[in-house]
């Protein structure tokens, strides 16, 4: 028997003169057969053994089972199987006649493919063998042609060394006719080919050539830069420029409306031309530079036109803050940082309306008053790096140079739009010795305002204490000082070019924030004995301030980049756990979370103290209302009225004394969190010591329930609309003291014969109690001592 799996596959080449309808016909068939084949196999499976008649037994099992009536399918599985047989042996049949001829086939073709091989060599060794007799031949015919064309490829060397030599000599004959003619605009055009061919030639090994085209270039470069930036600075002369005044800017032209057009297309001719020679300029003129440590960003040279612009003011700069000048003072940093902003002011209306419309024409992507900002910025830069080293040990001259340089740099990038990917002063202040200087100086006057608030006398005094819309956090002056000082050493470090730089000062600020706390808790454990006194709920006050305001900067812009920015560094130095790693790249946690968790702790360890002092108050004061004759009060219907028992007004008043005075004097949010602890602690203590440890008859369950739900309850109704869910433990205790005889009868009888099922929390819920477990439910109603007397 063959397996399944083999039965009906279709031969790969087919040997019999079967028609379609045959094929298909045996293919269906086949399946059939397979199908029958495969239901018999699992059945015969099925059996403990896989001998035939246990087979068989399973199938009639399967098919006919117990049912009697299902005999009559007997027949037609009989027959069934009959023509599955049938098929089965004409399916073998057919194989293995076609098996001889597939063998038969497949030894023909590999006896073909034999003698094709045979051919291939025979005909490979006599080519090989003609090959090798060519080769032997042309040997001779190789070398000489090998000889002349090395020859050619000399010669076509020197012709061609020749042509380039001649397209120079052309190329400058040239620029020497325009010059001659006066025609400038064509000998700039072939001075930017000229320099364009020279770049090209840079990679040749020609060196003699290659300072031929050099020289060549330098030459005329030389000559035009020369006449062109004299008859440039002769138009700037005209336009009175440099604008040295404000107002002369605005004025440029209108003294002589006559000329003033001329002198403006003469100056776009110049400028243009000019600008064609920036690519030979290039060539010759190495941009400054300062040394590497500063960490500038690449950016190519100031265009030549602008350069020459720059010039006047730069010999202006180096006159006034260079050398032995009075006006070069090391510690007035503002008086050149102020005349290169105005300068910059006084020429932008003149760059953008005149000079930015001539580079837009030829499609320079230059922005003219940027660019002219770029090159004044560069004496700033060569400036602070001379200076920087002369004051870096004096902390006042260094402290009022970074401050006039912060003030610059604001004023640049706000008003003038100066991008910070430009070079810029935050470089120079960047550099390691610089910087590291900088967080020092800024670490100890940071320290010594932090001195200077905390000794304060408005230290603890909120400014806004009489403006309650402004002062809803009651903040103390010397916490809003402190944020203050934070705020100011974000604004001043957040435009530094590096990420490295700005984690550094973020260090320096959680280190601020960590001292502050620290000294905070000295503060506060010198006012522990007075945990309710006024600088007590100042102290607490600032350090929930610190912390809202740290948990609100976590969600800042400029904050979540650091975050990533110190999630790569970590990442680098494996400083942090993976779960760290992965709570800071989640958002999870943020830079801050160290401080804010100490701050929290703090104000939750206040807090404590000051709801356990009131607590011990209130405790004190409930002294005699845990002695109240609970067993003997009068009942209810016996009284006109109901009143508060006398006892409780001791413990009424306590609290109610110190809730006015803490809602006075903390915050909302530390004020809700101190009652919510508070009522906590009293609904415990009055359910464990006053309620549990007493017996109540009607009367006394009745004033219980009047004490607590119209006296102790709505004390805390105008810190929140349902006070008594605060007090569960004592409102379902009221409750159950307070159900009716029956009621009380009929639950304490669903409670002993159901114990803990289902039945029982249904009952309990339907009269109200949620809290309190069946255990609890079952001594409270056992306190109750008006039980009908039923003979038991």
């Amino acid at each position: 028997m063959l397996p399944a799996g083999e039965i009906g596959e279709p031969p790969v080449t087919p040997c019999c003169s079967e028609n379609g309808d045959q094929k298909k016909n045996l293919k269906e068939k086949s399946d059939i057969s397979i199908a029958a084949l495969v239901e018999n196999e699992q059945v015969c499976e099925g059996t403990d053994n896989g001998d035939l008649p246990s087979c068989v037994s399973a199938f009639i099992e399967k098919e006919v089972g117990n049912d009697l009536k299902s005999l009559k399918k007997l027949d037609k599985l009989i027959e069934q199987m009959t023509e599955n047989k049938m098929q089965l042996e004409e399916q073998v049949l057919t194989v293995s006649s076609e098996i001889p001829k597939r063998i038969h086939t497949a030894l023909k073709k590999a006896e073909e493919s034999k003698q094709f091989l045979n051919q291939f060599l025979e005909q490979e060794t006599h080519l090989f063998s003609s090959i090798n007799s060519h080769l032997l031949t042309a040997q001779p015919w190789m070398e000489d042609l090998g000889a002349m064309i090395n020859q050619i490829e000399e010669i076509e060397r020197h012709l061609a060394y020749l042509k380039w030599i001649s397209q120079i000599e052309e190329l400058s004959d040239n620029i020497q006719q325009y010059l001659m003619t006066n025609n400038v605009p064509e000998a700039a055009s072939t001075l930017v080919f000229m320099a364009e061919l020279d770049i090209k030639l840079q990679e040749s090994s020609c060196t003699h050539l290659l300072g031929f085209m050099r020289a060549t270039v330098k030459f005329w470069h030389k000559i035009l830069k020369d006449k062109l930036t004299s008859d440039f600075e002769e138009i700037l002369a005209q336009l009175h420029w440099p604008f040295i005044a404000p107002s002369q800017s605005q004025t440029v032209g209108i003294s002589r409306p006559a000329s003033a057009p001329e002198i403006y297309s003469n100056l776009e001719t110049l400028f243009c031309q000019l600008l064609k020679l920036q690519t030979s300029d290039e060539l010759f003129t190495e941009p400054k530079q300062l040394p590497e440590k500063y960490s500038l960003p690449t950016s190519p040279s100031v265009i030549l036109p602008i350069q020459i612009m720059l010039t006047p003011l730069q010999k202006r700069f180096r006159y006034h803050f260079r050398g032995n000048r009075q006006t070069n003072v090391i510690s007035k940093p503002e008086w050149y940082l102020a005349q290169v902003l105005l300068w910059i002011g006084n020429h932008t209306q003149f760059l953008d309306e005149k000079i930015q419309p001539i580079l837009d024409k030829v499609g320079s992507s230059v922005n003219a008053r940027l660019e002219f900002s770029r090159g004044l910025m560069m004496l700033i830069l060569e400036k602070l790096a001379a200076d920087i080293p002369c004051l870096l040990y004096d902390d006042n001259l260094f402290c009022h140079l970074v401050d006039e340089v912060l003030l610059f740099e604001k004023e640049l990038h706000s008003v003038h739009g100066y991008p910070s990917t430009f070079a810029n002063c935050m470089h120079i202040l960047s550099e390691e010795t610089c910087f590291q200087r900088w967080l020092t100086v800024e670490r100890k006057f940071a320290l010594q305002k932090m001195d200077s608030m905390l000794s304060s006398e408005a230290a603890w005094i909120s400014q806004y204490k009489d403006i309650t819309d402004v002062d809803e956090m009651k903040v103390p002056d010397c916490a809003e000082t402190f944020m203050t000082l934070l705020l100011v050493i974000t604004d001043r470090y957040k435009n530094l070019p590096t990420a490295s730089r700005k984690l550094q000062f973020l260090e320096l600020q959680k280190d601020l924030v960590d001292d502050f706390r620290i000294r905070l808790t000295q503060v506060m454990k010198e006012e522990t004995r007075a945990s309710l006194g006024f600088r007590y709920c100042a102290i607490l006050n600032a350090v929930n301030y610190i912390s809202t305001v740290l948990a609100d900067w976590a969600d800042n812009v400029f904050f979540l980049q650091l975050q990533q920015a110190a999630l790569e560094v970590f990442a680098e130095n494996n400083t942090l756990s993976k779960l760290q790693l992965g709570q800071l790249a989640s958002m999870e946690s943020s830079v801050f979370d160290d401080m804010i968790n100490l701050l929290e702790r703090l104000k939750h360890d206040m807090l404590t103290r000051q709801v356990d002092h009131v607590f011990r108050e209130v405790k004190d004061a409930a002294k005699l209302y845990k002695k109240e004759r609970w067993l003997s009060l009068p009942s209810q219907s016996e009284q006109a009225v109901m009143s508060l028992s006398s006892s409780a007004c001791p413990l009424l008043l306590t609290l109610r004394d110190r809730l006015l005075q803490l809602e006075q004097q903390l915050c909302f949010s530390l004020f809700k969190v101190f009652w919510q602890m508070l009522v906590e602690k009293l609904d415990i203590y009055i359910y464990q010591e006053i309620i549990l440890a007493n017996h109540f008859n009607e009367g006394g369950a009745a004033q219980l329930h009047f004490d607590m739900t119209r006296n102790l309850f709505p004390l805390f109704s105008h810190y929140c609309k349902r006070p008594e869910n605060y007090f569960k433990h004592v409102k379902e205790a009221c409750i159950l003291l307070n159900l009716n005889v029956g009621s009380a009868l009929l639950l304490r009888d669903v409670l002993q014969s159901t114990s803990g099922q289902p039945p029982a929390t249904a009952a309990l819920n339907e009269v109200g109690i949620y809290k309190l477990a069946q255990q609890d439910v079952e001594i409270l109603l056992n306190l109750r001592t008006n039980w009908p007397n039923t003979g038991k």
